[in-house]
């Protein structure tokens, strides 16, 4: 028996209608026995939903794809792109589905869009599905980054479907339905300018910038300036990650964004202790992406979206060149200015402080850090109390006693502001071992531990009794961390 999809929902097919080379229609597989898992009822107030009518028949039918409004048109978004720096001229949704944009409460236009809902004709040999595990970490993960104030894609349920998936073992199988500002990716450009079609190319830059960077229709080169909108969105987001010691784990062109949104949280952790060779993902053998790899990788990945866009910038090759190259000189210098002023803010510094006595004394802290494996956030969190108190939990944290007494004593002498620091210093961030303990309890039915690292994640710069343990480095026994894709 068909169920039809919550009368109060209604979605556009912006994207299908405008940009047809690079969608195909496609519709969801049937879950056998859905079963909603979580739901993010803040975040369906913010477009507009009753969190009452999702967990109803027919706002699960919505949340696993099974029933979608009239006037939607479901779509697997064709992209290409460069997967550890091998180009694929040919990914796209593989087991996902853009089911339409619906306008949030704000007026802002968002993506409802479903991870594991089957094979499309992109899925290149795959299942088309996703297990409970790897689509509750998106759920926690983003909902971590949210509340951190980095720009993310958001989960807004994750549906157990009733499907066994098959992958090392025999899986409960799910479906994850996420919120974005748009699916627009690097790759998705890559895919167009790969087409040799120069009005798909043109059509698909003027959907980014109507959809993201209206500012730039106004400019002398528009799509000059979308470029270069891209770029500033980029260094922040990154800039971001690292402050906050977030390691994506699979930064592919088809994995960044053109609005400056965090996609796909597969082998995605956050770092411990501080090593910027910190690499988690069980498949990134050269180490790539690692920790200290990422702004880096950012700029090179953006280098790829000035290529697909250099017949838009020039009609003439050499000076389309110049151009793109000109425009990507604006990456570092926007991300040393973002990264530059986050450390200030995580030490409290007032912005008299010039300069070049900050940038020295974060050189040291980061040395100092490395080299006696210190954890990263709970560093950063402790250090408040130093600030004009007690430095002993900082000093805890190190080996090299007589280091750390010589820095703080440097960085006392600038007066920082020890109220400010906990304001951008998180005490809960998605620990890795409390991670995994939530994603094995909730493949196995029980989904309080997963609830209650949530509820943690979801105030971080609120330290609340009764939640020590979140607030805590991993046990000696937990040992080294692998993640994977869960693909």
């Amino acid at each position: 028996m068909s169920i039809a999809p919550p009368s109060t929902v209604v979605l556009d097919n912006r994207f299908a209608t405008e940009l047809p080379g690079l969608a195909i229609p496609w519709q969801a597989e049937e879950a056998p026995e859905p079963r909603l898992l979580v739901l993010d009822e803040a975040l369906a107030a913010e477009l507009g939903l009753d969190p009452d009518q999702l967990r109803s028949p027919e706002g699960v039918g919505l949340l696993t794809g099974t029933a979608v409004p009239d006037g939607a048109t479901p779509v697997a978004q064709a992209y290409a792109g460069h997967q550890f720096g091998g180009y694929s001229p040919r990914l796209g949704d593989g087991r996902a589905l853009l089911l339409g944009e619906l306008v949030d409460a704000g007026g802002t236009v968002r993506d409802l869009h479903l991870k594991g809902s089957g094979r499309t004709p992109f899925a290149r040999g795959g299942d088309g599905l996703a297990a409970v595990g790897p689509m509750l970490r998106e759920y926690v993960v983003s909902r971590a980054m949210h509340a951190l104030g980095i720009p993310t894609t958001r989960a807004l349920a994750v549906v157990a479907t009733g499907r066994t998936v098959y992958r090392e073992t025999a899986l409960p199988g799910a479906v994850l339905a996420r919120i974005a500002a748009s699916h627009l990716r690097v790759g998705s450009f890559q895919y167009a300018r790969a087409a040799g079609d120069a009005e798909l190319l043109r059509r698909l830059a003027d959907h980014a910038i109507a959809r993201h960077h209206p500012h730039a229709a106004g400019a002398e080169q528009p799509y000059r300036a979308l470029f270069e909108a891209v770029v500033a969105a980029q260094a922040a987001l990154v800039a971001q990650w690292m402050l906050a010691g977030f390691v994506h784990g699979v930064m592919n062109t088809d994995n960044m964004t053109i609005s400056g949104e965090t996609i796909d949280y597969g082998p995605c952790a956050f770092i411990e202790a501080f090593d910027p060779a910190t690499v988690y993902s069980s498949i990134d053998h050269a180490g790539r992406y690692a920790y200290g790899n990422q702004p880096a990788i950012a700029e090179w990945n953006l280098a790829r979206l000035a290529e697909a866009l250099l017949p838009l910038l020039h009609d003439d090759q050499e000076q389309a060149v110049a151009v793109a190259v000109e425009s990507l000189g604006g990456f570092r210098p926007a991300y040393n200015a973002a990264w530059s002023a986050g450390m200030r803010a995580k030490l409290g510094l007032p912005d008299e402080v010039d300069a070049t006595v900050v940038s020295p004394l974060v050189e040291d802290l980061l040395a100092l850090l490395h080299a006696d494996h210190v954890d990263f956030t709970s560093f950063f969190r402790t250090l408040g109390g130093a600030a004009h108190g007690d430095a002993e939990p900082t000093r805890r944290l190190f080996i090299d006693l007589a280091g750390i007494d010589a820095w703080v004593a440097r960085w006392r002498a600038l007066e920082p502001d020890a109220g400010a620091m906990q304001r951008v210093n998180p005490v809960y961030i998605p620990r890795n071992h409390l991670v995994e303990e939530a994603l094995a309890a909730a493949t196995d039915g029980d989904l309080e531990p997963l609830e209650r690292l949530v509820g943690a994640v979801s105030a971080p710069y609120d330290e609340r009794p009764g939640l020590e343990r979140y607030a805590e480095a991993a046990p000696q026994d937990f040992g080294a961390y692998q993640t994977f894709c869960g693909t």
